[in-house]
């Protein structure tokens, strides 16, 4: 996940410091404002758990997503090198062909017997050449897979960023309402986001 960070600033915000400075009086309003002030501080105290874990979340998915497209470099020079290994191949098979064409039209048993050598030559090279386009197009394989886990993971913190951004916002709604059911939403959203990123960091 790109970005510039882990954005957490809304009206929850002034809520929290006019709530913190005159959430105290006297009488039925004190008892009032002990309540409120007691869902302030859990809203706060959440607010900013949520928000280190959503930064630290957002820094592995920037990580993950800088790793995948390395690996899929690695992966396209592998592609490179085993293309150009082919090549090679091809003009390898291109001279034992015509060393072959040449053998068979010469009559001299000489002449015959140059060419077969270097026909025999042109196998074994080809056979080493093969041997190591073969390994080449592996390694391009495994760069190639490791980049897709690597993505994988990617949208897997950027899934559980966006939900801890939406418990963030709830808690803001929370703040402003006063509102019990959105405080309960808000600390289940911010489960499953946490959850999300578990998921992330164990690679399922």
């Amino acid at each position: 996940m790109s970005g510039g960070g882990f954005h957490v600033h809304g009206p929850h915000d002034h809520e929290l410091e006019h709530a913190t400075q005159g959430g105290h009086g006297g009488g039925h309003g004190g008892e009032h404002g002990g309540h409120s002030g007691g869902m302030i501080n859990q809203i706060a105290m959440f607010t900013a758990i949520i928000a280190t874990v959503g930064a630290i979340f957002a820094y592995m998915g920037g990580a993950t997503q800088a790793n995948a497209g390395l690996y899929k470099n690695n992966a396209a020079l592998k592609k490179t090198e085993a293309s150009n290994q082919w090549n090679f191949f091809q003009a390898k098979s291109t001279k034992q062909s015509l060393a072959e064409l040449a053998r068979d039209l010469t009559a001299k048993p000489e002449d015959k017997t140059k060419y077969q050598a270097k026909i025999d030559r042109y196998e074994s090279e080809k056979a080493e050449i093969k041997t190591k386009a073969e390994a080449l197009e592996a390694e391009a394989t495994e760069w190639d897979h490791r980049s897709d886990e690597q993505m994988h993971q990617h949208h897997r913190w950027a899934q559980a960023t966006t939900v801890l951004q939406v418990a963030i916002a709830l808690a803001a709604i929370a703040l402003l309402t006063k509102k019990k059911w959105l405080e309960w939403a808000m600390f289940g959203v911010g489960a499953v986001g946490v959850a999300v990123g578990a998921l992330a960091a164990l690679h399922i």
